[in-house]
């Protein structure tokens, strides 16, 4: 059996000093996992989802301060606004790579402290932004650049969270994990919403006091209850291999077009709300509380609906699963285009009705595939590791290193789409004055990523799930 000493161990000197390492981490022991290891990884997976949640809302943040900011006053255009929001993506998602070898150099409790800790400088950064109107645009997408940090606190808390658990509740764990995070785009939108609809839509400030004292609240519960794990979830020699592997760029894709539409239109959402109530002839402030009323409900379904992603694709399988949520996602951006196409210029209550009723398919969709496809990691390289000559050890460290470095990967390429449509839609509007040509442009998209799904992950022959594995030696 395994042994657990998550609070104490022996130092050089055999007295017992307080350690939050654990060591001898087998969750594939039904022992060990029964007689307290479940107990313990929950417990990571809980704090692990809080830090990661209050980083999302963070990174999401300029989603928001964008509604308080109308042009009249901020003299940042439509375009302006949609940049921003991109470079806050792009950010996010480039820091991903870096942080999912951080969690394995210095271990998943102490990262997650300091990734809460580093979120202060952006908060107050966008404070001091903001107190002043009037200041170029390169000030505003610096600020919305150091809120990119919060983006990559999701792949080291995924690539964390899926050494804690059993390969048979991955799905599970790692659905919980990114939907708790992903919840924290809606929570800080709802934020925005209530000072918004207590103070008007001039004192933003209020949103960042909130998540200044969020962040501490989250430090300070990882400091006292994560743990680090003296086993080497992703190194080096696994982020190569995972470079050369060709399913980690065909899963990649996939994740542009579910995590990266959730992300996408999670900062998008609330600007073309706001747009197309301006466009039916509100005021700024009118316009802006309406859309706050409205904008959050999207990504709070698409977060909850990955969490039944990964529970889907356990049951399902992740393929099939993601493969759907294609299928459906192009249906809704579908039912985007035909709207702004009727609709032109001129917004009506039919088609802003219409407009919500499209990006809930997509926010739901997406979610779900959000789950399935990150199912799908764990499970491609666990089937590669039987092909091993080597023993039960070094086959269960291949599959968590080599799924490791793809969780990291892949999430920071999938936050790429969300840079894309951000700037895709920036273009549409300034070249057509609507989002038309966009939404054919994502539906494209979707039935690519429909095709390569059913072609490679749903009618593949047997034993073809991975390529023939490279051994990966991890870190002693």
């Amino acid at each position: 059996m395994a042994k657990f000493e998550p609070y104490f161990e022996k130092n050089a000197g055999d007295s017992v000093a307080r350690s939050h390492t654990i060591t001898g981490w087998d969750p594939e022991d039904q022992a060990a996992w029964q007689a307290g290891g479940e107990a313990i990884a929950r417990r990571n997976l809980l704090w692990s989802v809080a830090a990661e949640h209050v980083g999302f809302s963070v990174w999401s943040l300029w989603s928001v301060m964008i509604l308080f900011m109308p042009q009249s006053v901020y003299g940042l255009t439509a375009g302006d606004k949609f940049l921003v929001a991109a470079t806050a993506t792009l950010v996010g998602s480039a820091l991903r790579l870096p942080y999912t070898m951080a969690t394995a150099r210095f271990g998943g409790r102490n990262w997650t402290v300091f990734t809460a800790g580093v979120l202060v400088l952006p908060v107050v950064a966008t404070i001091v932004v903001l107190a002043e109107p009037g200041r170029p645009l390169w000030v505003y997408l610096a600020c919305a650049a150091l809120c990119g940090l919060g983006g990559g606190n999701f792949a080291s808390s995924m690539t964390n969270i899926n050494a804690f658990f059993p390969q048979r509740l991955k799905g599970w764990a790692l659905g919980i994990n990114a939907g708790g995070g992903n919840i924290g785009v809606p929570a800080v939108q709802l934020v925005g919403l209530f000072v918004i609809a207590i103070a008007g839509n001039r004192q933003p400030y209020w949103v960042c006091v909130f998540y200044l004292v969020a962040l501490v609240v989250a430090g300070i519960g990882a400091a006292r209850y994560m743990n680090n794990l003296d086993i080497v979830s992703v190194d080096t020699g696994a982020m190569r291999a995972a470079l050369r592997n060709r399913h980690t760029w065909l899963v990649s894709l996939l994740y542009i077009g579910t995590f990266g539409s959730f992300i996408g239109f999670s900062f998008a959402f609330g600007q073309v709300l706001q747009i197309s109530f301006t466009a039916g002839g509100q005021s700024a402030a009118q316009a802006s509380l309406h859309a706050a009323e409205i904008a959050f409900i999207g990504p709070l379904l698409g977060s909850v609906a990955r969490v039944y992603g990964g529970r889907f694709a356990d049951r399902a399988g992740g393929g099939p699963v993601t493969l759907w949520a294609f299928v459906g996602m192009i249906g809704g951006v579908g039912i985007l285009a035909v709207t702004a196409t009727l609709a032109g210029h001129h917004t009506t209550t039919a088609s802003m009705t219409w407009y919500v009723i499209g990006f809930v398919i997509l926010f739901l969709l997406s979610g779900i595939g959000n789950g399935a496809v990150y199912k799908m990691i764990p499970s491609i390289f666990e089937a590669a590791s039987r092909s091993l000559e080597a023993d039960e050890k070094t086959r269960a460290d291949y599959s968590r290193s080599m799924s490791g470095a793809v969780i990291g990967i892949t999430g920071a390429v999938g936050g790429l789409g969300g840079v894309v449509i951000n700037l895709m839609l920036r273009s549409s509007y300034l070249t057509h004055g609507t989002a038309t040509v966009a939404f054919w442009d994502f539906a494209a998209f979707y039935a690519i990523a429909a095709f390569v799904t059913l072609r490679v992950y749903v009618r593949m022959p047997s034993g073809s799930a991975a390529d023939e594995p490279t051994l990966v030696t991890a870190r002693a």
